[in-house]
């Protein structure tokens, strides 16, 4: 989504929505689906998920900048996850007592964190081809069905 905002949507709207999906969503899974682990009401977890989003929406701007293409879209996908997981998995070396606050620790974070770093790939490779695939479909079928000799 971060992408996608990036590509699309105006300056302001490209960090809005992404921020306020991820908002919303923290909402909801902090007051709803985690409330045994968050017995207050709880706005969000953590403002590191949304330094990272940022640092997604970043990438998007920087990478794609107008020039949108399954392989722009690609390498912005992937580099938004490698820059979400940098910065996810260095929020909980430092947020957390699991590490020892040392070059060591962090690599054991990172390393530790291994494991979701391909299904965060995997996922946001495909959730960007559906949202920028489904994008360039229907504005290509809008764009067919309009009478050009107006």
């Amino acid at each position: 989504m971060g992408l996608f905002g990036a590509a699309y949507l105006r300056r302001s709207w490209g960090l809005a929505v992404p921020f306020l999906a991820l908002f919303l969503s923290d909402l909801v899974l902090n007051n709803v689906v985690y409330r045994v682990y968050f017995p207050e009401f709880t706005w969000f977890t953590s403002i590191w998920s949304y330094v990272a989003m940022a640092g997604v929406v970043a990438t998007g701007a920087l990478l794609l900048n107008g020039k949108i293409n399954m392989g722009r879209v690609a390498a912005a996908s992937l580099t938004g996850s490698l820059v979400f997981f940098l910065i996810s998995n260095y929020a909980t070396f430092d947020g957390t007592n699991l590490y020892p606050k040392t070059p060591a620790g962090l690599m054991a974070c990172y390393t530790a964190g291994l494991p979701f770093l391909q299904n965060t790939i995997l996922g946001d490779l495909f959730f960007s081809a559906v949202m920028f695939g489904a994008y360039a479909y229907f504005s290509q079928k809008s764009l067919a069905t309009l009478p050009l000799d107006k």
